[in-house]
């Protein structure tokens, strides 16, 4: 069973930089390198929506348009981590933050397709 903590959100001025983590546990390191790691976010009274995705094994990054530029996915495979960096940020940008874990090692944009979730860590940008 895959366990994923998310920490790092918070309140932030509008241009601020926020930096989120996602440590997982519960499996190897070798099993970990098969997963795939997204990174999505729901605001209040809005569907759940992508973010980023990285893959575990080669560093592949997969951005929504909305972040593209301002964001940066990254991990650390020896803390079994995963963050997120997130630069110039805008009130539009607030929400709960997930991280979640694809065993299909595909960098899915799509929630369902995703395996494991995190509990979400709140993000709140003034303006």
């Amino acid at each position: 069973q895959v366990q994923l903590v998310e920490s790092g959100g918070g309140l932030v001025q509008a241009g601020g930089s926020l930096r989120l983590s996602c440590a997982a546990s519960g499996l190897t390191f070798i099993t970990f390198s098969r997963y795939a790691m997204g990174w999505f976010r729901q605001a209040p009274g809005k569907e759940r929506e992508f973010v980023a995705a990285i893959s575990w094994s080669d560093n592949n990054t997969r951005y929504a348009d909305s972040v593209k530029g301002r964001f940066t996915a990254s991990r650390d495979n020896a803390k079994n981590t995963v963050y997120l960096q997130m630069n110039s940020l805008k009130p539009e940008d607030t929400a709960v933050y997930y991280c979640a874990a694809d065993l299909t090692a595909i960098l899915w944009t799509t929630p369902s397709n995703y395996d494991y979730w995190g509990q979400g860590t709140q993000v709140t940008v003034s303006s």
